[in-house]
């Protein structure tokens, strides 16, 4: 939890002041100097990454007693355990006596973590069990029972998905989704059984912020036909048109920050709208009466509704695969992507869907490609004195907005740039508030 002094308060005070001059949400206009200040940057890691809750795994990869894995909250590297009674925890990696890291596998099994300094030893539910010289040293007046592992001030589960944050005053993990968890079940909730994520992960760095992947997921359709035009013209599977009045696109902000785009695909298995391998679609055609049973018609059928950005830095894709935006600096990022499939998944349409997240969104796909260089380039305009004085638009359907009693949220039909203006306005809510109690958040209505 980020903690304010009357001396702190007296600086945020005066930081949204400044930044209140960053964007014009009335306008749609951005400055870009956000997408590359290092002072903004650091308050950015607790204004947002220090308080909002962030993905960082799936209970698959915690699976069995003393199962862990390693991840980051914001730059802050973190384990998720299972402790031996089977609850989950995330905690600093960071040994309490000189700050050392207590593990530097990825992932694995055990019963406990040694540092490799001075030899103290944590359990998996974060106490301290082992300190060298305790008596010779210390003469027994070490409190261990003070010096465990920095515990998230939250963790919980949606369905598979393991979230946490170092904010107490954060509220549930429920009410934080709101109604983005109707679009996520597409996901996580197609069939009895849940989700599990396929083993390992894809990692790569490149010099762009965070921001620029979380809003081109989070409902930058716009991009499409001009950004991937050569995956088009080579790849006959991928359906997507020209923009027109008569696109069935449609971008969806649910509130509190997170975001969908979609299409409405008529009478068909919504995940098959991304299936390049005809197994796939045979599965998703095949499991839709379930599918359809557990969620209705509308995410079942009609409506691919299925690639967000849940605020700030987790991304979801039916491609399949969840992703994190993870942030390595103002104008650096890493990106972690799996491959996510239900549990009943036959093995020959999980190799399937690994080669076609792969083929797409890998490190090497075809569309991540285009994407990245994209954002390196957006990036590098706003670390130049002359180039960052020009403000960025996101202007786009502003005042075209509608609802729907179909589905939730704020909607705008064809292509918008609704979903960035309501990104970035959380961002700055976020960066303007000093505790969640000046935070809104918005019902859940389905």
């Amino acid at each position: 939890m980020v903690t304010l002094t009357a001396h702190g308060l007296e600086q945020l005070n005066s930081m949204v002041s400044t930044n209140n001059r960053l964007m014009d949400p009335k306008n749609g206009y951005l400055d870009r100097s956000i997408f590359s200040d290092s002072d903004l940057y650091q308050q950015e890691l607790e204004q947002v990454f220090g308080r909002c809750w962030l993905f960082i795994g799936h209970e698959s990869q915690v699976a069995k007693p003393n199962d862990f894995v390693a991840n980051y909250m914001g730059e802050d590297p973190i384990l998720l355990t299972r402790d031996s009674k089977g609850k989950l925890h995330s905690f600093l990696n960071m040994c309490r006596h000189r700050g050392n890291r207590i593990c530097r596998a990825d992932a694995g099994n055990a019963p406990s973590f040694m540092c490799t300094y001075h030899g103290w030893t944590f359990a998996t539910d974060g106490k301290l069990v082992g300190v060298p010289g305790y008596k010779e040293a210390y003469f027994e007046e070490l409190d261990r029972s003070q010096w465990g592992l920095v515990e998230a001030a939250q963790i919980s589960s949606y369905k598979g998905l393991v979230f946490a944050t170092w904010d107490k005053q954060a509220p549930s993990l429920e009410d934080y989704l709101g109604d983005a968890a109707w679009y996520l079940d597409l996901v996580v909730d197609r069939r009895e059984g849940g989700t599990e994520l396929l083993d390992g992960v894809h990692k790569w760095v490149l010099a762009a912020n965070w921001k620029f992947g979380a809003d081109n997921f989070g409902g930058d359709d716009y991009h499409f036909p001009i950004t991937h035009g050569s995956v088009l013209q080579v790849n006959p599977n991928v359906r997507f048109g020209r923009i027109n009045a008569d696109s069935n696109r449609v971008t969806v902000n649910s509130g509190n920050g997170h975001n969908i785009l979609g299409r409405y695909i008529g009478n068909q298995p919504a995940n098959q709208f991304f299936s390049a391998y005809a197994n796939m679609a045979q599965y998703y055609q095949s499991t839709l009466p379930e599918t359809e049973q557990r969620l209705g018609a509308i995410r079942a059928r009609q409506g691919n509704l299925g690639i967000a950005t849940i605020f700030p830095n987790f991304t979801w894709h039916i491609g399949p695969m969840v992703r994190i935006w993870q942030p390595r600096g103002a104008a650096k990022m890493e990106v972690w992507s799996y491959c996510i499939v239900d549990k009943k998944t036959p093995e020959d349409v999980r190799d399937s869907m690994r080669r076609n997240l792969i083929r797409s969104f890998g490190p090497g796909g075809a569309t991540e490609h285009d994407d990245m260089n994209n954002w390196i380039q957006c990036t590098s305009t706003s670390l130049s004195s002359i180039e960052r004085k020009t403000p960025m638009v996101i202007t786009m359907g502003l005042g075209h907005e509608t609802r729907s009693e179909l589905i939730p949220g704020v909607i705008s039909a064809n292509v918008s740039e609704t979903n960035q203006r309501a990104f970035y306005s959380r961002w700055l809510e976020m960066m303007n508030a000093p505790s969640w109690d000046q935070i809104t958040v918005a019902p859940k209505t389905k």
